[in-house]
């Protein structure tokens, strides 16, 4: 059993909706979606595992468990009624295109006629979605509280030899500064081998999928 980890940093994220203009900075590797300081309120930062020596042995890995760990609730300074957070955590077995971020909020991974979802159940080792809010209660301490938490994740094994991490961040249109603290991703999982033709066919399928043109 093999306990695999990856930290994403803080974010903050400033908006003044006078000017339209909204501000962010972070410890590492976040990315405004749209031009910086623009009226994007989305926000997005990837990663990934490296899990080449695994491929090298022929395995196949099998995930026990996943999660994520918070340091903290998100935070607005000043705190204002109905300001909101959302975060939505992913790990794939292929790439999510900045292109298609719009898309993951609105659908996650479950089809629509409206829209081309970009995972599919499978594809998705895990996935949650989140939502935040500041209210007239807890409006004094200035962290959010949670109102929803959906998880749409599979578990479903991966030949890859990556598994991709993506976070997407988005907050209101109130004015205030948000703060995202760090969070860490955890999988649990066993490397084994499988018969051959079964490891051929996910190797192909893991293949195909890290060779889709990225549309970001």
């Amino acid at each position: 059993m093999k306990t695999l980890t990856k930290e994403f940093g803080l974010l903050s994220v400033t908006v003044a909706a006078a000017t339209g203009t909204i501000n962010a900075t972070s410890d590492e590797g976040w990315e405004q979606l749209g031009a910086a300081g623009a009226s994007s309120r989305f926000f997005v930062n990837h990663k990934y595992y490296d899990l080449a020596g695994l491929a090298m042995d022929d395995k196949t890995l099998f995930f026990d468990g996943a999660a994520v760990q918070d340091a903290s609730l998100p935070s607005a300074s000043p705190a204002t009624p109905g300001q909101l957070v959302s975060t939505i955590d992913i790990m794939s077995n292929k790439p999510i295109p900045n292109a298609v971020i719009a898309d993951l909020v609105l659908y996650g991974n479950i089809p629509s006629n409206n829209s081309s979802v970009p995972l599919t159940f499978d594809q998705t080792i895990y996935m949650r979605s989140r939502i935040f809010n500041i209210d007239l209660d807890n409006q004094a301490g200035g962290y959010a509280i949670q109102l929803s938490d959906n998880q749409l994740g599979s578990l479903s094994p991966t030949a890859s030899d990556r598994v991709y991490c993506t976070r997407v961040v988005s907050v209101s249109e109130i004015d205030g500064a948000y703060q995202v603290y760090p969070c860490r991703y955890l999988i649990r999982a066993n490397a084994r081998e499988e018969a051959e033709y079964q490891y051929l066919m996910r190797l192909k399928r893991s293949y195909e999928l890290q060779q889709e043109p990225d549309r970001d």
